[in-house]
């Protein structure tokens, strides 16, 4: 019995292709994200938070390729769908083709094998059409050259952002397989915050503390609405677009601000992602939030097992026999490493206009002053990229 190592990394027509399968993707990130989040036994402390929901979907679908008997069943019930149908293969394809056309984000899946496996060829077939990814052959036995190509790999598809993903120790001798999915993101505002308006000021954490942080400030006509949970808690929820792409920033917080992340987060779905997009309205906006720098470093182990996962890391129970024959397979670890950085930068010289446009206006103000989440998401497709929550801006 040998082991893989999963390491993630993380117009409506077009939508229209693969709707079903994408919100399938979306909505089980949000459930693996509520395992994550602070409070909870993966985060006790309260900790900030980033995930890529993409990430983690795009392993376990080449995962779903290779697996068989009740393996492919618990992953096709927990996932939503099945890779293994030509249909939603060619589904895969052209949303992976469609999130590579943002020139703001690099994505890459690459598969690492011991240099002396068999796959199957049905399995190699489908890794190509759904992924446009081949298999490169390592050795295993030599764990410090493995561990050095798959650190370098990471570093490269992310330039730089995540230079070491794992440590030493990682691969042994029962090393066989390692499946990689990087994402690198690098999106400047359409509507840049001026550096000269940001100010210290104090934010208070959700653990009740309070710490002064550099606080961003812009007025523009942004995408926002209120919005209400079956608690009747209110909460904001604001876009922020990028330049130069179909991507944006979703803000949510609660109206009150002593009210906690985990009102709205564990109520977080697909439906709510749309419903947002449904309502959201234009409107002259005095935006207040802080710069922050958010790293996480997850084993997604126990979260995907709580969430019925638990067979892929069974020595005894997994059946990765359409990956290969020769040998039984099981998952070892699914690791992921994000990093996601705010701040003013953008396109330059808009701020300027932005304030003399709406100085006779009335403009609406929203503080970002206490813990909120936020979401990358791309627009046309709904797809979740990136999303987490600020609990201490650092």
């Amino acid at each position: 019995m040998q082991c893989v190592y999963i390491l993630p990394c993380l117009s409506l027509c077009v939508r229209g292709l693969y709707i079903s399968m994408l919100d399938s993707q979306v909505d089980f990130g949000l459930q693996i994200y509520s395992r994550l989040v602070p409070g909870s036994s993966s985060n006790p402390l309260r900790q900030n938070l980033v995930f890529s929901p993409y990430g983690v979907s795009s392993v376990l679908g080449i995962l779903q390729l290779g697996s068989s008997g009740e393996t492919l069943t618990t992953l096709t019930s927990r996932l939503g769908y099945s890779l293994q149908d030509p249909m939603s293969l060619q589904k895969q394809h052209l949303l992976n083709v469609e999130l590579s056309g943002e020139q703001v984000v690099q994505m890459a899946s690459i598969m690492l094998v011991e240099q002396d496996m068999v796959l199957q060829k049905g399995f190699l077939w489908a890794l190509d059409k759904g992924f446009q990814s081949s298999p490169l052959p390592l050795d295993f036995s030599r764990p410090d050259e493995a561990l050095s190509f798959v650190n370098s790999w990471v570093s490269e598809q992310t330039e730089g952002t995540i230079p070491v993903f794992l440590q030493p120790g990682i691969f042994t001798k029962d090393s066989r397989l390692v499946l990689l999915n990087a994402m690198n993101f690098k999106g400047p505002w359409k509507f840049p915050f001026d550096p000269k308006l940001t100010q210290e000021r104090p934010f208070l954490c959700s653990d009740g503390s309070s710490v002064v942080v550099p606080m961003m400030k812009n007025i523009r006509r942004y995408y926002c609405g209120c919005f209400v949970t079956a608690a009747s808690v209110e909460y904001n929820v604001v876009e922020l677009p990028y330049a130069w792409s179909n991507l944006s920033m979703l803000l949510v917080a609660p109206v009150v601000r002593h009210i906690p992340l985990s009102v709205l987060t564990k109520e977080l779905s697909v439906h709510s992602l749309q419903e947002w997009r449904a309502k959201l309205e234009k409107v002259p906006l005095k935006l207040t939030m802080p710069r922050f720098i958010i790293e996480s470093e997850l084993d997604l182990k126990a979260s995907l097992s709580s969430e019925g996962l638990g067979n892929l890391f069974c020595q005894k129970n997994a059946d990765f026999s359409r990956i290969t024959t020769v040998e039984k397979l099981y998952v070892s670890n699914v690791l992921q490493r994000v990093k996601v950085e705010v701040n003013e930068e953008g396109t330059e010289g808009s701020s300027a206009t932005a304030a003399i446009l709406f100085a006779r206006m009335a403009v609406e103000e929203i503080t970002l002053d206490r813990a909120f989440l936020f979401l990358i998401q791309h627009m046309p497709t709904g797809a979740v990229l990136f999303m987490g929550e600020v609990n201490r801006p650092q």
